[in-house]
């Protein structure tokens, strides 16, 4: 996906998130972030939003801490969280191509992985303030294209979980299979002591498969729904569930 694709993916489920979750109300408790409120959600996802806007317009070339505005609520923190993701949208959608600034996950450039980064993880959240909602009864989670659901499995696997902090190990090496049946995306996650080694393909043998249409699979990955089918080890099947949390 392009950068475009990513920045109008952020301005979408942004919107949407704030708009679900208004409609939930801040008691709402959020059924797929155990613990969590829509005012949790809302703080969490506002201070993201400003941290992420910081890199990309300052340039800051080290990582920051979050800002913490756990003081806000009701109609000031609904406020405070459509403005931080209106200037989000508009610092990627003006930014330089060629602009440097500090990322985390590898990528052609830095407005690249904040542009992706940023679509992902509101979209997630967005299915969070949806989950509130449909406990409260009557709504319909909001549709994932399967080239977007392929994305974001993508860089969960290959990015996030490359990573030093990923918590995916076992002792014996294993070999998990990843397949959305409704495109022709597959991957192979080698877990080892190490962090998780994944390459897109069928590669070699896996000791167990999840597999699914590319949405439902997305969001299994991110603990958020249960794995459509397992095929072979459910104890690998289950070591992701365990230890996969970002």
């Amino acid at each position: 996906m392009q950068i475009a694709e990513h920045i109008r993916m952020v301005d979408d489920e942004g919107r949407l998130l704030a708009a679900v979750a208004e409609e939930a109300g801040v008691d709402a408790k959020v059924s797929t972030c155990p613990g969590w409120e829509i005012r949790d959600l809302l703080r969490h996802q506002g201070a993201v939003h400003r941290w992420a806007t910081s890199y990309v317009a300052d340039g800051l070339l080290k990582p920051q801490r979050m800002e913490d505005r756990s003081d806000l609520d009701g109609d000031a923190l609904f406020a405070w969280y459509r403005e931080g993701h209106r200037r989000l949208v508009d610092t990627l959608t003006e930014a330089r191509p060629d602009v440097e600034c500090w990322a985390f996950l590898p990528a052609p450039s830095p407005l690249a992985f904040w542009a992706r980064r940023q679509a992902h993880e509101t979209t997630v959240h967005r299915v969070d303030a949806e989950s509130a909602l449909s406990r409260i009864g009557g709504h319909e989670p909001t549709a994932i294209t399967p080239e977007f659901a392929v994305d974001g499995i993508d860089e969960l696997l290959t990015g996030f979980h490359a990573r030093e902090r990923s918590r995916v190990r076992s002792d014996v090496p294993r070999t998990l299979r990843v397949r959305a049946v409704d495109t022709d995306a597959v991957w192979t996650v080698r877990i080892t002591r190490d962090p998780p080694a994944a390459e897109r393909g069928d590669t070699g043998e896996a000791e167990c498969e999840l597999s699914g249409g590319a949405a439902r699979l997305y969001l299994a990955l991110w603990n958020r729904l249960p794995f459509p089918e397992v095929t072979g080890d459910q104890g690998l099947a289950a070591l992701w569930r365990e230890q996969s949390g970002v």
